[in-house]
């Protein structure tokens, strides 16, 4: 299937399925699970995967799963969906607000899993009628907010033989009808820490006879980061911000210990490598200077994305053909992290942002709990995703100029 045929198949299928993809988006909204517990996703997922005449494999843990469309002959494509929510109260006064309570899909993977579930069902009538010219591997990723999932994903196979692989996820930035699009890094690299220092304590009239572990802790907590932007390339963007700090329980006792916890972010990988050397490094020079012991508990997050510049390329060309002229807009690295990134240290890809900000300018902001997109957005990513995974199959080879037709 080609250009005009390709986008008209999508506007009949859309036409049938739109309000059925937009309930089945509200119904996981209404209830969303957490990292490894999305059971229920899992199984409404598999439901409609083999209602359309698919069959999904779910994994060894019961949540998440992967599933082919098509037959072996030719490349095989992966497109990937997150399927877990966020430990966040809903705070929106809507019909479909979350009915777990402290539980929402704040981040917008319920509109990622839709997106995909749509684009299973499309494919598997192409594939029905002859017209996939390959196999398409469907991701439905669990634990993506732990993170961790990826990597169950590739431990079981989930990437094997898989030649590209694509993903997107809700921008609240960008309007509904746009694709945000960048080559090379498009995400940073986020771990987390917790240093624990000890010391004698003792009394405050006396802080000379102790360690003072309050006033050692303050001094990490403002030195580290500040010998890190000396000591660190400035345009890896290495950063560290603490998030918790706790120490002590009376005014007139030096405790004998305390915690800092934090993240950090960095957009180069080199530094990313290095950095849990170099902190405990400066951690052991600052508490030393105060007479106090300091652990570090480094835990490695996930690496930065790097969408390679081919697969950008080739979901450029989808955005422009299913969505029309203008369509694809630049967009900057963040230092969100996110764990698409393992896939992409073992085969090229690219990972988009898929515009949800209505047209009157309203933004909901991701990680917050009023967050919520323009449903409009199901049926874009659908039109995207497909074309996408037809275009990188079709291995950009010579296709009619449709850019006039579609605008």
């Amino acid at each position: 299937m080609r250009g005009r045929e390709l986008r008209g198949e999508l506007d009949a299928f859309l036409a049938e399925t739109e309000q059925e993809l937009v309930a089945f988006r509200r119904d996981l909204h209404m209830h969303p699970e957490l990292a490894f517990a999305e059971y229920r996703t899992t199984q409404r997922i598999a439901e409609r995967l083999t209602a359309a005449g698919l069959t999904p494999t779910v994994l060894p843990k019961g949540t998440g799963l992967i599933c082919d469309v098509g037959s072996g002959d030719g490349p095989t494509v992966a497109l990937r969906a997150d399927i877990d929510a966020l430990p966040l109260q809903d705070e929106k006064d809507t019909p479909y607000r979350s009915t777990v309570a402290g539980v929402c899909h704040a981040c917008g993977h319920d509109v990622h899993t839709t997106v995909l579930l749509g684009t299973s069902i499309f494919l598997a009538q192409q594939a029905a009628a002859g017209l996939l010219p390959g196999r398409v591997r469907l991701i439905f990723q669990p634990a993506e907010e732990l993170p961790g999932g990826a990597l169950e994903v590739m431990a079981h196979g989930g990437i094997s033989g898989v030649d590209r692989i694509f993903g997107l996820h809700c921008d609240p930035r960008v309007d509904v009808g746009q694709l945000g699009l960048r080559s090379g890094p498009i995400t940073s690299a986020c771990d987390r820490i917790a240093v624990r220092v000890s010391g004698p304590g003792g009394h405050t009239a006396r802080p000379h006879l102790t360690a003072d572990l309050v006033f050692a802790l303050a001094k990490i907590l403002t030195e580290l980061p500040a010998a890190l932007s000396r000591r660190v390339d400035p345009r890896s963007s290495l950063s560290l911000v603490w998030g918790r700090v706790e120490a002590g329980s009376a005014a007139n006792a030096i405790p004998d210990d305390g915690v800092a916890e934090g993240t950090v972010r960095c957009l180069d990988e080199n530094a990313w490598h290095a950095a849990p050397d170099l902190i405990k490094s400066l951690l052991e020079s600052v508490a030393g200077a105060y007479g106090v012991e300091a652990t570090l508990d480094y835990t490695r997050g996930v690496p930065p994305v790097v969408n390679d510049e081919v697969s950008v390329e080739m979901l450029a060309e989808a955005a422009e053909r299913a969505l029309g002229a203008g369509a694809v807009v630049p967009t900057q690295q963040s230092l969100g992290g996110e764990d698409f990134a393992w896939y992409l240290e073992s085969i090229p890809g690219a990972f988009a942002r898929l515009g949800t900000r209505s047209a009157d300018g309203v933004t909901y902001d991701i990680h917050q709990g009023t967050f919520d997109v323009d449903e409009q957005a199901i049926s874009m990513g659908v039109r995207v995703m497909a074309t996408t995974a037809l275009t990188a199959l079709w291995e950009v080879g010579p296709l009619d100029p449709i850019t006039s037709a579609m605008a």
